[in-house]
């Protein structure tokens, strides 16, 4: 089974391990990903304002192309995802928009694409109890809190994926796995990655929070599909182990990394260059 792929620009570069992890994963569960040729930037942010149809242009185009090779685009990134699937959104509801941002791009593009996110995939296509019989390395026992943060839920109407007020996808992800999936009430909050800019404080104070609400509820690792958010939570950790007398970090995965060791991966391949909290020790305790 091959789907059509969209990376973005991320995944090439700070998230390359997303990327890796997610494609090895897949070849493991009987499909591919095929990196959509020529891709551009999908434009990182959907625009608010209704009449800024410039903005649409980048991610109307992707889609064009991945409609010529079929009716389903799969997506990893949180902010991709949001951005292409509400930009396809657009284009099947407003035959005005879609007709002006089509023309501007010269691509004639006819809203039958089904954009994916790779969880939905195997949830939907693969089906949970399948990726489960394909588990080599049973999580059991480790206590893993899923963060799905504020993009990949929202809105719900648009993103139609899960409920953003208690979603579950995630969830039964890892509980497939084997890992135990653990609850807390920052699961699908803001990690401040889009404060920053205004806010240095903010965006160490919302990752903060976060960290602190999954650390109490007894979590030993922290993933999720957003490399913003887990630049943010990881990076945000150094600022606070410098300023936090007795801080206790918690790792922060990709959960293609925890889904790929659990299928069979080598858990060397993740890089604890880039973990401000080694994840090793963790897996290690487990076996794995």
């Amino acid at each position: 089974m091959n789907y059509t792929y969209f990376p973005g620009c991320t995944l090439y570069t700070k998230g390359k391990s997303f990327d890796d992890a997610g494609k090895a994963a897949g070849e493991r569960l009987g499909f591919s990903l095929e990196e959509l040729p020529s891709w551009t930037c999908c434009g990182a942010t959907f625009p608010l304002a209704e009449d800024y149809d410039m903005a649409l242009a980048s991610p109307t185009r992707v889609l064009a192309h991945s409609r010529q090779r079929g009716d389903k685009l799969v997506t990893l990134c949180a902010v991709c995802h949001n951005v292409l699937k509400r930009t396809n959104h657009v284009m099947k509801t407003n035959d005005e928009r879609r007709a002006k941002v089509t023309e501007f791009i010269e691509e004639p593009y006819d809203a039958g694409l089904e954009v994916l996110h790779y969880l939905e995939v195997l949830r939907d296509e693969i089906g949970f109890e399948a990726v489960a019989g394909k588990v080599q390395k049973n999580l059991s026992g480790l206590r893993v809190a899923p963060f799905y943060g504020c993009l990949l839920l929202r809105p719900k109407a648009e993103m139609a994926m899960d409920d953003p007020d208690a979603p579950s996808i995630f969830e039964d992800l890892l509980a497939a796995l084997g890992a135990e999936p653990v609850d807390y009430p920052m699961k699908a909050e803001c990690c401040g990655a889009f404060q920053v800019v205004h806010s240095d404080a903010m965006a160490t104070r919302c990752s903060r929070e976060i960290i602190a609400s999954a650390r109490g509820r007894g979590a030993e690792l922290l993933v999720t599909a957003c490399p913003l958010c887990q630049f943010n939570l990881e990076d945000r950790q150094a600022e606070m182990a410098r300023g936090e007398q007795g801080f206790k970090g918690l790792p922060v995965l990709y959960f293609t990394e925890l889904l790929d060791v659990a299928l069979g991966g080598d858990p060397d391949r993740i890089d604890p260059d880039k973990h401000h909290t080694d994840p090793r020790p963790v897996l290690q305790a487990r076996g794995l």
